[in-house]
């Protein structure tokens, strides 16, 4: 299965941001549409942002425990290439995003947000066979650090907290791309990307100067580090 994308900067809350990921070289961009978090956007704020954004950037809506039917509206609206799902895999802490809501989301590209727990990658295992079971296709998975069970939405995501890459590196083979996340920066991302072996890279609060502003010098030192770390994979 193809890559989704190889960097992709997340939390971009202006269209001066999105521009500027887009000019450094990033191939992926998320909007965040989950209420609670910093970086959340409305559609009309999301829809001035994606219109920047030039063709073979990818568009990425991140949502948490929304309705399907809700999801779909959105990325019409606002005009996504794909949905990347951040809500707890199981639980009755909301946000949750069931593998049912994958199977509601069939015919959008899909990308699934898990975590490395206690246990490794094995409560994500479950859900990606539960999805697929019930006929959705994840094409990327996106490992962030690991949260606790009854974290709110806007607690999920963009916190700076790292993966434990040498562990994520002894995990088996999920057999779909895979992106890290959590706590990367300028600083860090080629080293994560050598060890983990990583497909792809998530960053948010890596690059900025405060929640919700990218810092110009921060995001293109991030691209080119995770894009020159790739070329010597």
């Amino acid at each position: 299965m193809k890559n989704l994308f190889r960097v992709k900067i997340c939390g971009v809350t202006t269209p001066d941001d999105a521009r500027l990921a887009a000019d450094s070289g990033a191939d992926a961009i998320g909007f965040n549409f989950v209420p609670g978090s910093v970086r959340c956007l409305g559609v009309t704020d999301a829809r001035t942002m994606t219109a920047v954004v030039p063709a073979g950037v990818l568009k990425v809506g991140v949502f948490a425990g929304a309705d399907p039917a809700a999801i779909r509206r959105i990325a019409t609206e606002v005009g996504l290439d794909a949905i990347q799902l951040h809500g707890h895999l199981d639980g009755a802490a909301a946000p949750v995003d069931p593998p049912a809501a994958a199977a509601a989301l069939a015919g959008l590209k899909l990308i699934r947000a898990v975590r490395l727990e206690s246990d490794g990658l094995a409560a994500a295992r479950r859900w990606l066979a539960a999805a697929e079971a019930a006929g959705a296709t994840i094409e990327m998975v996106i490992v962030d650090a690991s949260v606790p069970r009854t974290a709110a939405g806007g607690a999920l995501g963009g916190t700076g907290a790292r993966v434990d890459w040498a562990a994520l590196a002894a995990e088996p083979p999920l057999g779909i791309p895979l992106a890290v996340a959590g706590g990367l920066d300028p600083g860090n991302v080629a080293e994560a990307i050598r060890i983990t072996g990583a497909s792809g890279v998530d960053t948010a609060s890596g690059v900025e100067s405060a929640p919700g502003r990218k810092d110009p010098t921060k995001v293109r030192a991030f691209v080119t580090a995770a894009r020159q770390a790739f070329a010597a994979l």
